[in-house]
């Protein structure tokens, strides 16, 4: 029996994606939710779980090849009429629902087994909270085992999340080798460290979202035959300029800058680095800025707004979707943690850290990049001062954090070295005037220069 399994929509509404690579081949047999396909949409890179049982019969596009939503993707031969096919989508959206033909979640969790009750699961941000939308967040869907002559592996590969994928390739380990701890067998990051400890493997040093990378050495372009290089223009890249570019040309941009003494800061951040109770987190002059913009957001609402032109009114958000810019081999990405202010310091570190590991992984989920209400951009781990940054479209403010730079500085009437930092904030002119930007922006800075003056704030 031949089954034709069309692309389907992946959660964000999109008419077309594009195929990264595929994970099977023509006359491969594949288990129901091995892991078929890497697709990008103009948002994300997603794992397309397989929806059946059986041997692949055809393939319908070559990696790299753009498909239309509802197109003929792949072709099984099922050999019996036993299989397991999808449901109608509003069917499938009716919680706590059992059903003899479960249909397969497209975008991560892939297929329900047959003959079992469909699992309750709820869609989390970075920050650990709920999202918005459950059918468009990534989580590990099984894979398919690779043959090791020495260790048998299971029948699927072992369930992860992305950042701890990616953690556990920068040591150079095989997840098929770890033990899983986590709930429902899923290996955390403390199972990937222990494992290391116990077969010595060292770490491959990631750069912090807080930190800037080392300068690489300068060498000569190598050169080809031709004098051009053409790239198409899509995926992440396509969406980001068209985004860019809407902003742009809607809202009357406004930029205003400030620099700060920031050295209490980085004097606090040194002294929760040293504590050992905090030492599997990552707070850094990031973490803390974020507090800041949350604290400061609730006294100046215009900038936690959006001008709805539809329906001709501002809509002021009464919570902090805190967008994190994050540059990434396929572009710039802005996933957001949600409900930004009800977390404390530590947890915005390490949702900050969660968030930049999972984006340049390549596997930020669509729904954590959709919402956002006011977006923060580190320009300072490049080297650069300042910037001018163009808001996230439907927001009305994002702040660029320059570099920190140790340098003299006016210090209770004498001159001192200082870590300075220059913070540079834009906002839309629809929506808050020159007063209200600039306030703000010291509210902002009075925490960065006095961290003491957020126990002050509510």
């Amino acid at each position: 029996m031949i089954q034709d399994f069309r692309l389907p929509d992946l959660g964000e509404g999109l008419p077309e994606a594009e195929i990264v690579a595929w994970l099977v081949a023509e006359g491969d047999t594949v288990t129901l939710n091995q892991t078929i396909a890497e697709v990008e949409t103009a948002k994300a890179v997603v794992e397309l779980p397989s929806p059946y049982a059986g041997a692949i019969s055809k393939l319908h596009a070559a990696a790299g090849d753009v498909v239309e939503v509802g197109s003929v993707l792949i072709s099984y031969d099922l050999g019996g009429d036993d299989v397991v096919a999808p449901a109608p989508a509003a069917e499938s959206e009716q919680a706590g629902e059992e059903s003899s033909k479960a249909e397969p979640n497209l975008v991560g969790y892939g297929a329900a087994p047959r003959g079992s009750a469909r699992p309750q699961r709820r869609a989390r941000s970075a920050a650990g909270r709920p999202a918005a939308s459950d059918t468009a967040v990534l989580e590990a869907a099984p894979h398919d085992a690779i043959h090791l002559t020495e260790v048998e592996r299971p029948l699927e590969r072992p369930r992860s999340t992305p950042p701890v994928r990616l953690f556990a390739k920068q040591l150079g380990i095989d997840l098929a080798l770890v033990e899983a701890t986590g709930a429902n067998g899923v290996i955390t990051r403390a199972d990937v460290e222990s494992y290391a400890e116990r077969v010595g493997a060292a770490p491959v040093g990631t750069a912090s979202v807080a930190e800037p990378e080392l300068m690489p050495e300068l060498r000569p372009m190598p050169m080809s035959g031709e004098r051009t290089t053409r790239t198409p223009i899509r995926g992440v890249r396509k969406h980001t300029a068209e985004a860019m570019v809407r902003s742009a040309f809607t809202a009357p941009h406004v930029t205003t800058f400030l620099t700060v003494d920031v050295t209490a800061t980085t004097e606090l951040i040194a002294s929760l680095k040293a504590d050992r109770a905090l030492q599997e987190h990552k707070i850094g002059v990031m973490a803390v800025a974020a507090k800041a913009v949350c604290l400061a957001l609730a006294h100046h609402p215009g900038l936690n707004s959006r001008w709805d032109d539809a329906a001709g009114e501002i809509v002021e958000h009464h919570y902090v979707n805190l967008g994190i810019a994050a540059a990434t081999g396929r572009g710039l990405v802005v996933p957001n943690i949600r409900d930004a202010q009800e977390l404390s310091l530590v947890e915005l570190g390490d949702a900050i850290r969660t968030l930049a590991e999972t984006a340049r992984a390549g596997k930020t989920a669509p729904a954590d990049m959709m919402g956002g209400t006011f977006s923060i951009t580190n320009v300072g781990v490049f080297g650069v001062d300042a910037g001018t940054p163009i808001l996230n479209p439907g927001e009305a403010g994002i702040l660029a954090l320059g570099a920190v730079r140790r340098q003299p500085w006016e210090y209770k009437g004498e001159i001192a070295l200082r870590d300075v930092m220059t913070l540079a904030l834009s906002f839309d002119h629809r929506l808050v005037d020159g007063e209200q930007g600039s306030r703000f922006m010291v509210d902002v800075a009075n925490v960065l220069r006095e961290p003491g003056r957020a126990m002050l704030l509510r």
